[in-house]
C-alpha cells in the first residue's frame, strides 16, 4: 500500500517504541544531551515520530519531557514538543482508524462500540484550552528525593483540545440507575502478567458535567501518536494521570472503583497540602485529582545575564485548577513583592502570561521568583512541601540572573 507520510508514521513508524532501539540514523542526526539542575540530571534530547527533540528520561515506554524554554515560545505548547507519559511498556504501534472502536459498557442499557466517524457525529464539538501537567512534574527537584522519574518543570503542557462531551456518550448509552462511577482504558498494555491494567475512575457526576471531554484533536490537527491518537480523555483542571491516551473502553461500574491506579498508585496525603513531614508516611491518602496553583519565569534561565539600568521585560506563565489566575506578584533580589501584568485569559483552565518591566539598579548576582494566587484565594507557598510520592509541586520558584 502507498501510505502518506502521517500514516506510515501511526500505522508503523512507531515499531521502534515498543522496546527495540531507534534507527541509529536518527539517534546521530537527532540526538544531543541536557543537564537538568538537579542530581543525575543528564538527559538525552531525541526526535521521536512527530516530535521536534525532547528531553528522554526513559526509552520503554517513552517518556519525554518539553525543554523549557519552549514555554517561552508561546501559551499554547506545539504539538511536536508537548511531553510524552505512558505507564506501561506495551504501547500501541499501530492503529487503524477504520477498524478503531470506542466501546462504552457496564451499568448501561445500551452497550456502544463507535467508530471514530460515528463518535464525531454524537455531539457538536467542543473545544477547550487546557493544561496537561504529570503529576510528577517537578518531582527531581523535592528534596530529600523520592522515588519515581526524576522530572524538571517541563512534563506539562497547554493546548487546544476539540472533541465531544464525555456526557454525550453517557447519555448515548443511557446509565442505568445505581451508577456510581465511570473507568477509563487506553490500549497501551503491561508486559508481565502481575502488572495491573491502566485504569482510571472519574465519579459519575464530574464525568458527566458537559466539560470532561473525549478529544480527537489538539491544537486543531489529529492528536500526534504519541499523545494518544486517535481518541483521548481530557480532564481539564485534573492532573494527566486521569487523561487516558488511546482511549479504547469506558465503563460505568456501580461502586468506587478500586483497581491499583486509583486505590494504591497516585495518592497524597489527606492533608490540606497534600504534604507531610519529610520522610515520613501519611496517615492516610486520597487519589490525587487538582493542579494546585503554578506560575514560572520563561523569559530568562539561570545563569542569563541582565542589562545594568536598561529596562528588561520579565515573562512568564501561571494557572492553576480552573477558577483562574487572579494576580501574579514578582520579587526582585528578595526585595518586596510588586504585581505583574496580566495577559487575556484564553481560558481559565490554561497558562495564562504575565509580565513585569525591571529594571536592575545593581550589578552582580540576582534572585527573581514569581507568586501566582488564584481567584479562589490559593497561593503558591515560600516554602517547599514533601511527599513520599513527589507530587504536586507548586512552590515560589527562583530563577538566578547576573546583572552586569
Amino acid at each position: 500500500m502507498n501510505y502518506s507520510r502521517r500514516n506510515f508514521i501511526r500505522l508503523s513508524g512507531l515499531a521502534a517504541l515498543g522496546g527495540a532501539a531507534m534507527p541509529q540514523r536518527l539517534l546521530s542526526a537527532e540526538s544531543g544531551e541536557l543537564v537538568l539542575p538537579f542530581g543525575n540530571g543528564e538527559r538525552e534530547l531525541i526526535a521521536y515520530p512527530e516530535k521536534r527533540r525532547l528531553i528522554r528520561l526513559t526509552a520503554r515506554p517513552p517518556q519525554l519531557e518539553t525543554p523549557f524554554k519552549v514555554f517561552n515560545e508561546g501559551l499554547i505548547t506545539p504539538n511536536d514538543a508537548f511531553f510524552v507519559r505512558y505507564h506501561l511498556a506495551g504501547i500501541p504501534t499501530s492503529i487503524d482508524p477504520d477498524a478503531f472502536r470506542l466501546r462504552v459498557k457496564g451499568k448501561v442499557s445500551r452497550p456502544l462500540e463507535l467508530s471514530l466517524t460515528e463518535l464525531k457525529r454524537l455531539a457538536e464539538p467542543i473545544e477547550v484550552v487546557a493544561v496537561n501537567q504529570c503529576s510528577g512534574n517537578s518531582r527531581g527537584f523535592m528534596k530529600p528525593r523520592v522515588g519515581g522519574g526524576q522530572l524538571g518543570n517541563g512534563a506539562m503542557g497547554n493546548a487546544r483540545w476539540t472533541g465531544i462531551p464525555l456526557r454525550a456518550i453517557l447519555e448515548k448509552a443511557a446509565v442505568l440507575p445505581g451508577a456510581q462511577q465511570v473507568t477509563f482504558e487506553g490500549l497501551d498494555r503491561p508486559i508481565l502478567p502481575a502488572t495491573p491494567e491502566f485504569i482510571k475512575a472519574l465519579a459519575l457526576d464530574h464525568a458527566g458535567d458537559g466539560e470532561v471531554m473525549v478529544a480527537y484533536a489538539m491544537n486543531g490537527t489529529d492528536l500526534p501518536f504519541l499523545n494518544g491518537y486517535p481518541l483521548r480523555l481530557v480532564v481539564p483542571g485534573y492532573f494527566g494521570t486521569y487523561w487516558v491516551k488511546h482511549l479504547s473502553d469506558i465503563t460505568v461500574v456501580d461502586s468506587v472503583f478500586d483497581g491499583y491506579w486509583m486505590a494504591t498508585a497516585y495518592r497524597v496525603p489527606d492533608t490540606v497540602d497534600h504534604s507531610v513531614p519529610v520522610a515520613t508516611v501519611p496517615a492516610k491518602t486520597v487519589p490525587i485529582a487538582k493542579f494546585a496553583v503554578r506560575s514560572f519565569v520563561t523569559s530568562v534561565a539561570d545563569g542569563d545575564t541582565l542589562p545594568m539600568a536598561r529596562p528588561t521585560i520579565l515573562r512568564g506563565i501561571a494557572f492553576d485548577s480552573g477558577s483562574g489566575i487572579r494576580s501574579v506578584e514578582v520579587s526582585v533580589d528578595e526585595g518586596k513583592w510588586s504585581p505583574a501584568i496580566l495577559s487575556s485569559e484564553l481560558g481559565r483552565y490554561g497558562f495564562r502570561e504575565w509580565t513585569y518591566a525591571f529594571t536592575p539598579i545593581r550589578t552582580g548576582s540576582c534572585t527573581l521568583r514569581c507568586r501566582a494566587t488564584s481567584r479562589t484565594g490559593e497561593a503558591q507557598p515560600l516554602e517547599a512541601g514533601w511527599n513520599p510520592g513527589g507530587y504536586m509541586r507548586n512552590v515560589v520558584e527562583s530563577v538566578q540572573v547576573h546583572v552586569g
